[in-house]
C-alpha cells in the first residue's frame, strides 16, 4: 500500500509508566516503578523526540483505589501532570508536551494561569487536553456529594474552555512595551479585562500571564458520545478516541469531520488519533510469543460475563480451553462477535482459538484501544490501512509494556512508516501548533483589523 496524499501521519504517546496491558508491568525486563522515577520520564520523552513523535500525553484522574492493581495499575497513581510536563519542558525542545485538566473540578482562571505559563516555559510547545471526568468517586474527593451528570458536565465545560480561551487572549501580544525612556511597561489599550458573568463563572480578567507563545494554545479531548463530539467538533484540534473496528472507526472520523463546518472550521483544523496499543515483534513469532506470554501473566477469576455480552453468547457453560461455541448464536444484530473473534485469532496467530484465548484478548482491550501483534512490516500495514482509509489521522500509542514495548516501536515500525513516506523524518517546527500545521492565531481583542488565521 502506497500513499497518495499529502496527509502526514501523526504519532504520539499516552504514557502509561507499567505498560498498558494489564500484565505489562509482570514481564522480567519491564518497569514496574516508572511513574516517579524523574530518570525513567526523562528518558521516555527524549526517546520519543529522537523518534520525532508529535507529543508526549500524559493523562490525569482525580480519585484512586487499591483494586485497580488488576486491569489498570498503571493508573492507580501517578504524578500530578502539570508539575511532570513542567519537569519534561528542562530536558526537550522540540517534542509537544500535553497537559490534563478537569473542568469539572477546577477553575478558568488557574488553568488559563498554568497552561500559560507552561507554553511560556517550553517554548510553545504546550496542549491541555479538555476532560469533563468519567469517575463518580472524584466528587467525593472535592467536597461534593455526588458527580454531576453528562449534561451538566459539559454545559459547565463549554462555558469553561472559551473563558480558558478568552484569557489567553487578554493580553495582546505586543502589550509589553517595556520603554526604559518614557518608563512606559506596558500599553494600556493592549490589555483586556473580560467582566464575564455566565451561568457557570464569573470571571473579570485579565490573567496574570502573558499571552502564550503559540497565542492560542492547542485543545484536545476525548470521547464517543454525541456530546463530546460537539465539544471537541467546536474546540478541539485533535480528538483522542478508542475503536479496535476499523468500520466504526470510519464511522466516527466522518461524524466528527461533519460537525466542523458549523463552527466555522475546516477539516485539516481536527486530526482524529485513535489509542494503538503494538505490540511489535522482530518476527511475527516473537510478537505473538510475547502476547502469549502476556496473557499468561493476566491475574483474573475468568469472569466471563462482560465478554458473554460483547459477543451476545453466554459464554459461561463452555470451558475455558474448549473451542468457542458458534458464532452463529450470537444475539448481536451486526457482526461485532466476529470481528472481535477475528482480531483475537490474528493476536494469537491462529484461528482455532480458546473461550480462554478470547477472554485474554477482551481483558487487553476492554479500555477500548485496538491491540495489533505482529512484525513491523504487520503493524505498519495495518497503521496505514486505518490512516489511508480515514479511520484515523495518527495514533495515540499505548505501549503495551515500558520501556521495550515502545522502544521496539520506535526501532522498528517508525524507520518502516518513515520509509513508506507517511511519517517525518525531521520536525517542521518547534511548537506543538507547527507539528500540527495549525498557524499562529490572532489575537480575538486586538482593536487593529487582526486577521485570526482560522487554525
Amino acid at each position: 500500500m502506497t500513499q497518495q496524499t499529502n496527509r502526514k501521519l501523526h504519532l504520539g504517546l499516552f504514557l502509561f509508566s507499567t505498560g498498558y496491558h494489564p500484565a505489562g508491568w509482570r514481564l522480567p525486563e519491564a518497569v514496574t516503578d516508572g511513574a516517579f522515577d524523574p530518570k525513567f520520564l526523562q528518558r521516555i520523552a527524549q526517546r520519543l523526540e529522537e523518534a520525532k513523535f508529535d507529543f508526549f500525553f500524559l493523562g490525569d484522574a482525580l480519585a484512586s483505589s487499591a483494586d485497580m492493581q488488576y486491569q489498570f495499575p498503571s493508573q492507580m497513581v501517578r504524578m500530578e501532570p502539570f508539575t511532570m510536563i513542567a519537569h519534561l519542558t528542562a530536558v526537550t525542545e522540540k517534542i509537544g508536551l500535553i497537559v490534563t485538566a478537569n473542568t469539572t473540578y477546577a477553575e478558568p482562571y488557574h488553568i488559563a494561569r498554568q497552561t500559560a505559563s507552561l507554553d511560556h516555559l517550553s517554548g510553545g510547545r504546550v496542549a491541555w487536553n479538555v476532560v469533563t471526568g468519567a469517575d463518580v468517586r472524584a466528587a467525593l474527593n472535592f467536597s461534593r456529594e455526588k458527580h454531576w451528570d453528562n449534561t451538566k458536565r459539559y454545559d459547565y465545560a463549554d462555558e469553561f474552555v472559551q473563558l480558558v480561551k478568552d484569557l489567553w487572549d487578554t493580553w495582546e501580544d505586543d502589550a509589553f512595551v517595556r520603554n526604559k525612556e518614557t518608563g512606559v511597561y506596558v500599553d494600556e489599550s493592549k490589555v483586556h479585562s473580560l467582566h464575564h458573568k455566565g451561568n457557570h463563572f464569573s470571571v473579570a480578567g485579565p490573567l496574570n500571564v502573558a499571552r502564550p507563545p503559540q497565542g492560542q494554545i492547542p485543545l484536545l479531548s476525548a470521547g464517543t458520545s454525541e456530546r463530546s463530539q460537539e465539544l471537541g467538533a467546536q474546540f478541539s484540534n485533535v480528538i483522542f478516541t478508542g475503536q479496535i473496528l476499523i468500520d466504526e472507526a470510519r464511522n466516527f472520523y466522518a461524524s466528527v469531520k461533519s460537525k466542523l463546518n458549523k463552527y466555522g472550521r475546516s477539516r485539516d483544523e481536527l486530526f482524529i488519533m485513535p489509542g494503538l496499543v503494538p505490540l511489535v515483534g522482530r518476527t511475527k513469532e516473537e510478537a505473538h510469543a510475547k502476547y502469549r506470554e502476556l496473557s499468561s501473566l493476566i491475574v483474573t477469576n475468568f469472569d466471563l460475563t462482560a465478554l458473554s455480552n460483547r459477543i451476545g453468547i453466554d459464554l459461561t457453560g463452555y470451558p475455558l480451553d474448549g473451542p468457542l461455541p458458534d458464532l452463529s448464536l450470537s444475539t448481536l444484530n451486526d457482526n461485532g462477535a466476529e470481528l472481535l473473534v477475528r482480531l483475537a485469532q490474528n493476536a494469537a496467530g491462529h484461528e482455532d482459538i480458546t473461550v480462554r484465548e478470547l477472554f485474554y484478548y477482551f481483558a487487553a482491550v476492554v479500555r477500548g484501544h485496538l491491540l495489533i501483534v505482529g512484525s513491523a512490516e504487520e503493524i505498519a500495514d495495518e497503521i496505514e490501512r486505518w490512516f489511508v482509509n480515514e479511520a484515523a489521522d495518527g495514533f495515540n500509542l499505548c505501549s503495551p509494556y515500558m520501556p521495550g514495548g515502545l522502544d521496539l516501536f520506535i526501532d522498528l515500525v517508525v524507520p518502516e512508516l518513515q520509509r513508506r513516506g507517511l511519517f517525518r523524518t525531521e520536525y517542521e517546527g518547534s511548537t506543538f501548533r507547527e507539528h500540527f500545521g495549525l498557524q499562529r492565531r490572532g489575537n480575538r481583542f486586538a482593536k487593529k483589523d487582526a486577521v485570526l488565521e482560522g487554525k
